[in-house]
């Protein structure tokens, strides 16, 4: 690894700000409450990522926990003044500054319980029964988020996260390697807050979304497949996720990996997406399905039974493959769909009038680019085309806000369907 020692790049950021992302958590305050484990190293790294999405960060420190990460790095971090004592200002009950979410994060062992039995004997456990006030009445939201060896997670602590689970306390789901219930990637807790604070019209309905690649067999070793990667599918699907939607992802293998923590199916092949989107469908009550994957149009009439030897010449026969909207549409009428259409070697007004030749077959909206159209960076044009709008947007963060947003209207006067 080489250097020429060059100083950085200029940044209109300042030494403390940050690159904002998006505004799922604009205006929301969040309660950073970290407690004593080794994990609370990680707290700044957890505020920096809340603020990225827009949050307000106060961080609340246990004397336990500045053992693990100092004062200095947390008020650095959230720029605010870090709470490490109650005073006579009563910081615990954040009266003329309430919460909006009271984060804890890590929560270990001690904490969990004590909170579960209504001890408040620091600055803590103190937040958190005033927290635990204000979520009964419906004035606010609790994260814990668990770390411990696993020699930790026994019979009292299970009772003590089902009573809480009870009392409406968020929980989130540690990462489990090596014996120990360790923290979540700081963007995973970011996406997980911005879920829970999510006041979207989509909050809990069910969704699915395809993605990527839909290669077809020509022997057990060879795949036909396109360059398509799957990152719009991913795009749309996350931003669903943010504003609280119950998503399921289908996505065809390729170049490109969904986050973990978005929920994914990853397919190998044309027939196992076909049956997958099947079989989702079949098994849940979806309302909405968006359907961004690039299918393949042709598959081999007859693949070829092992390997097929190397040089010569090969000569494949290619026939049309299943429509796969056109049956989804045919098995579920009810599903609200977005589908896409992509061209190259036609005007704007030619990719519009297909678009709209395709709503005529009962589609909703149809997402139609062509490969010749691009931003002035290169990115991806898109139009949405429905039977009351067209909508041009530019990037595919655009694209999937603007996904997101028709879903939202159509989604006003619909009743919720639980998975």
């Amino acid at each position: 690894m080489t250097w020429n020692f060059s100083a950085p790049t200029d940044s209109d950021l300042g030494d403390r700000e940050v690159p904002l992302e998006n505004h799922h958590l604009w205006g929301k305050r969040i309660a950073l409450l970290v407690t004593g484990g080794i994990a609370a190293m990680k707290a700044p790294l957890i505020a920096r990522s809340l603020r990225k999405f827009g949050a307000t960060v106060v961080a609340f420190v246990s004397e336990e926990a500045l053992r693990y990460v100092t004062r200095e790095a947390l008020e650095w971090s959230t720029v605010n003044p870090v709470i490490s004592q109650l005073t006579a200002k009563a910081e615990h009950l954040s009266d003329q500054s309430p919460f909006d979410l009271y984060l804890v994060a890590p929560a270990t062992y001690n904490t969990i319980n004590k909170f579960r039995y209504g001890i408040a004997d620091g600055v803590i456990t103190s937040c958190l029964a005033s927290a635990l006030g204000r979520l009964e009445k419906g004035k606010t939201k609790i994260l814990l988020v668990p770390t411990m060896h696993g020699s930790l997670h026994n019979a009292i602590l299970s009772e003590s996260l089902q009573t809480l689970d009870r009392l409406g306390v968020e929980i989130m789901p540690p990462r489990d390697d090596y014996g120990k219930h360790n923290l979540p990637g700081e963007k995973e807790i970011t996406v997980a807050v911005c879920g829970i604070l999510s006041n979207s019209v989509l909050k809990n309905r069910p969704i699915l979304v395809t993605g990527g690649p839909t290669p077809v067999i020509i022997d057990n070793i060879r795949r036909l497949t396109n360059r398509f990667t799957g990152q719009l599918g991913v795009a749309i699907a996350e931003e669903l996720y943010l504003r609280g939607a119950k998503v399921q992802l289908i996505h065809g293998r390729g170049s490109y990996t969904p986050p973990a923590y978005l929920p994914h199916e990853i397919i190998e092949t044309y027939d196992e997406y076909l049956g997958k989107v099947m079989g989702e469908l079949g098994s849940k009550d979806y309302q909405f399905g968006i359907f961004s994957a690039s299918v393949a149009d042709y598959r081999l009439e007859s693949p070829f039974s092992g390997k097929i030897p190397s040089g010569g010449q090969l000569n494949l026969n290619f026939v049309p493959t299943e429509k796969v909207i056109d049956k989804v549409r045919e098995n579920f009428p009810d599903l609200e769909m977005v589908t896409f259409k992509y061209q190259e070697g036609v005007s704007q007004e030619e990719l519009l009038e297909i678009a709209r030749k395709r709503l005529e077959k009962g589609y909703q909206a149809v997402i139609a680019n062509r490969g010749e159209e691009k931003g002035d960076h290169g990115e991806q044009v898109a139009y949405l085309v429905t039977k009351a709008a067209l909508g041009k947007f530019i990037g595919k963060k655009a694209i999937a806000i603007a996904i997101a947003e028709y879903l939202e209207e159509r989604a006003k006067n619909v009743t919720i369907k639980k998975i």
